[in-house]
């Protein structure tokens, strides 16, 4: 699939104001409305575009504590692997988990209110995820850019 720049332009758009109407976006990145919605129509049947959501300030939640966290698993067959994914699914304060190729197997970006809920979150539910041997903790000073891909296209 190829991705022009009218689409890349939607992508930009939409990835700032999700709520944006096809009127407004079609005069943003001038073209008339009929071509803008069949565009919009395609990037979503596609999968480029993949849904719409809500954005929350995590700040303004008391969600400030951020912590990035290495794990290294004991076991890394498919299965273990699996075990891991899912199971890192259903913890909520893990906002991103990531595979890494490295000297350890996975990167998590949790989030929580405080150092102590973190350490609640880390005893209580990361270290008991399935296959987890070791862990190291990286606490965040400052979030010095956060965004969504739509500051990449």
């Amino acid at each position: 699939m190829e991705i022009d720049r009218f689409d890349r332009k939607i992508l930009d758009t939409l990835g700032r104001d999700g709520r944006m109407s096809i009127t407004d976006l079609a005069r943003e990145i001038g073209l008339s409305k009929s071509p803008t919605q069949a565009r919009l129509k395609r990037l979503e049947s596609q999968g480029v575009i993949t849904g719409y959501c809500a954005l929350f300030d995590p700040i303004r939640l008391g969600l400030d504590h951020v912590a990035f966290v290495e794990v290294r698993l004991h076991d890394t067959r498919e299965a273990a692997l699996s075990a891991f994914n899912g199971a890192v699914k259903m913890v909520p304060e893990i906002e991103q988990a990531h595979m890494i190729a490295g000297n350890f197997d996975y990167l998590l970006k949790i989030r929580t209110q405080s150092m102590s809920a973190y350490r609640s979150v880390l005893a209580e539910r990361i270290s008991t995820l399935p296959h987890v041997a070791s862990t190291s903790t990286y606490v965040a000073m400052e979030a010095v850019k956060e965004g969504v891909v739509g500051d990449v296209i």
